[in-house]
């Protein structure tokens, strides 16, 4: 989970730097821990400004409540989506997706609670390098066609977001440099899984230095609609259902090669490149809106959060996604929809740059959480009332459990800080909020 940079005026590039070094430290792969020895995690976020440090974090709940209700997954589908040639896909209704770690862990324990919350679907991240090589073509799938077949055994729908090119496409692990490798690859995984993966998120916060193999630019964004035309195509040919996101972008407001491009420059360079050939060749955009320890109703400049921190630029708030519809609409691409594909809120935390985390208890995580859900379900809808949000995967369900397990265990870590479920697999506040919330929700539905 990325979260927002401030937006930089007045702080030189160098301190800039100096301020990044200690929180790009913490980004990268996986806890080193026997039980998983080559998943890797989705990297951490990016901060790149000081800004006030937290306060003494708020109480939180010291003793894990049972999940309530029947131990058993509701009884609501996932909605089928409405395909239509030529048009981009859609959900009929709002969906609801957790971000789980299912490489080298208890896959059955995971989807079970999975089911219990009410997810609709799961997302799972791919590291390209781990799965192509020693050569290229050649495929080495492993611990991924456990994870897709269990997934599809417990009748959940899958995305995969596909992220670090392995060094023969790229030394840096970033964006390919030829497409066509990209397009082989999701070639490959469509004609091995078939529809066991729902659909496929083309890379991870893009506009990110970090993500893109250590520098980026505007000119980057025509490169990535390149990847993603390619990878659009080469799905679609073998099975036209299958749903292609737009990788969602950082929530950022930093334009520095070294650092990051703002998301909204990003996003506008996506859909300007070659007369707007992104508008054909995607189903919906995947957005990452910004939290820290602000309540997803709450926006800048019109209602700032009162946080202590992180206040100060849209790009830090739930509410950034309504800035990025926006964008869409006045870019040619309003007519598809956007999936969430992270968001949530950090808790107490030991991580450097997450310190707006220490605000928040989780029991304000779970209303924050539930609050940002109700809105979206109420409120983003297109004027025929139909959602133009397809889905939103909560980040996430059990990253704490992974990290309490690393060698040493970091329980405090700041993805740990995100999930859901304690590390001993007992559920935070938010994981019975949601309970309830997603089963009203879902027969408000019809399902």
């Amino acid at each position: 989970m990325k979260t927002p940079f401030a937006h930089m005026r007045s702080i030189a590039a160098t301190a800039l730097l100096v301020l990044l070094l200690p929180t790009l430290a913490a980004c990268g792969g996986a806890p080193d821990t026997a039980a998983n020895p080559t998943a890797a995690l989705p990297t951490a976020a990016v901060v790149a400004t000081a800004q006030p440090t937290a306060g003494a974090p708020t109480a939180e709940a010291t003793a894990a409540a049972e999940p309530t209700a029947a131990a058993e997954p509701t009884d609501g589908a996932p909605a089928e989506p409405i395909v239509e040639p030529g048009k981009p896909i859609k959900m009929p209704h709002l969906n609801f997706g957790i971000v789980n770690h299912l490489y080298y862990t208890d896959r059955d324990r995971v989807l079970t609670l999975d089911g219990i919350a009410g997810f609709d679907w799961v997302r799972q991240q791919v590291v390209w390098k781990d799965v192509e090589g020693p050569n290229p073509g050649d495929y080495a799938w492993g611990e991924l066609d456990k994870i897709v077949d269990d997934v599809a055994a417990k009748k959940f729908k899958l995305l995969v977001n596909i992220v670090q090119a392995p060094a023969f496409y790229n030394e840096t692990n970033g964006l390919p440099s030829d497409p066509v490798s990209m397009g082989n690859l999701v070639d490959a995984m469509v004609k091995r899984y078939g529809k066991k993966i729902g659909a496929y998120e083309i890379w991870n916060e893009q506009n990110l230095a970090h993500e893109n193999g250590g520098r980026v630019t505007e000119a980057d964004a025509g490169h990535y609609v390149d990847i993603l035309v390619e990878s659009y195509n080469r799905i679609k040919a073998i099975d036209p259902s299958i749903i292609v996101l737009a990788g969602a972008p950082s929530s950022s407001g930093v334009n520095d090669p070294a650092i990051a491009v703002s998301d909204e420059n990003y996003y506008r360079a996506m859909y300007r490149y070659k007369d707007g050939i992104i508008k054909s060749h995607f189903d919906a955009q995947g957005v990452h809106p910004g939290g820290s320890a602000n309540p997803p109703d709450t926006m800048w400049p019109d209602n700032p959060s009162k946080a202590d921190g992180w206040v100060n630029d849209p790009t830090f708030y739930f509410r950034h996604v309504e800035n990025v519809r926006k964008f869409m609409e006045q870019e040619g691409v309003g007519d598809h929809q956007i999936w969430i594909t992270e968001f949530g809120w950090a808790t107490k935390n030991d991580t450097p740059g997450y310190e707006f985390g220490n605000q928040v208890s989780f029991d304000q995580q779970a209303e924050y959480i539930a609050g940002a859900i109700k809105m979206a379900y109420d409120k983003y809808r297109y004027d025929d009332g139909s959602p133009w949000m397809g889905n939103m995967f909560l980040w996430n369900m059990n990253f704490a459990v992974i990290w309490a397990q690393n060698n040493p265990p970091n329980p405090l870590n700041e993805q740990a800080s995100f999930g859901i479920l304690n590390p001993d697999y007992s559920p935070r506040p938010a994981f019975n909020r949601l309970q309830g919330l997603l089963a009203q929700l879902k027969k408000d539905q019809g399902r």
